[in-house]
């Protein structure tokens, strides 16, 4: 007998157990005291990022917005700060240097940064209680599996969690 565990849908295995060369067995329930992830999928709108963003921050909350282009993700940061100028917002990728990326992931978790924008590096296990906000920009630019995997960042403590998925304002196909 063999027990395979993973976090995430993995196509290999989800392969095996669709063709009956492999049982299995899918957990369909939160962890004990956890409460399962309110995720919406909707059109991109800039009064939708402020309600979630101003209602995560009046929970005393943190949010994750992603945003998977490095070179406009400046932009994006000033056009939040624009729509919330009372947020703390910094940004986060993989191309900052090591010493950057720590420096604001410890601010991140020392909570002086409210939104933290950034790229698909986040995937990459932060783990955060208080952050029970994620907002992805384009969603349609992500694979189910990974948007899976970025969704389970949030929702890691008792409080209710909040994902919303933001596609452009082109219909979807």
């Amino acid at each position: 007998d063999i027990l395979s565990l993973s976090a995430t849908p993995i196509p290999r295995t989800l392969s095996f157990a669709l063709s009956g060369l492999r049982d299995i067995s899918v957990i369909n329930t939160p962890p004990y005291g956890r409460i399962p992830i309110k995720t919406y999928v909707a059109k991109f709108d800039k009064a939708i990022v402020k309600n979630a963003i101003n209602h995560e921050l009046k929970r005393k909350g943190q949010i994750y917005f992603l945003h998977n282009r490095i070179g406009s993700i400046q932009k994006i940061v000033e056009d939040l700060k624009k729509l919330l100028p009372h947020a703390k917002i910094n940004f986060l990728h993989a191309k900052l240097p090591e010493s950057e990326v720590i420096e604001r992931m410890e601010m991140f978790s020392d909570r002086k940064i409210d939104v933290l924008v950034t790229t698909t590096i986040m995937e990459n296990g932060l783990d955060f209680q208080n952050a029970n906000t994620l907002i992805v920009d384009n969603a349609t630019l992500l694979g189910l599996s990974q948007a899976h995997q970025i969704r389970g960042r949030i929702g890691r403590s008792d409080k209710q969690a909040y994902a919303y998925f933001l596609y452009p304002s082109r219909k979807l196909p």
